[in-house]
């Protein structure tokens, strides 16, 4: 009786083993995800920045030569 209660301990031992390191990962995994998408709000923010200064200097006039018409009209 008592090896059979010293086995299921062993194992339930070993399942917290294995379950405390997966645990570890998927923590670690998480952590480096959410860097990952604060790093990437911060770059589509900067995109966006741009596509606004640029929409803003192409809507001023004679800032962009591509809405002028051409010298022959």
């Amino acid at each position: 009786m008592e090896t059979q209660i010293q086995s299921r301990l062993d194992e339930l031992e070993s399942r917290l083993a294995f379950q405390d390191d997966m645990i570890e990962t998927l923590n670690e995994t998480i952590t480096r995800q959410d860097r990952d998408l604060v790093r990437m709000e911060l770059r589509l923010q900067a995109l966006a920045d741009k596509l606004k200064d640029l929409a803003e200097s192409s809507a001023m006039p004679g800032a962009s030569a591509a809405h002028e018409v051409p010298p022959h009209y």
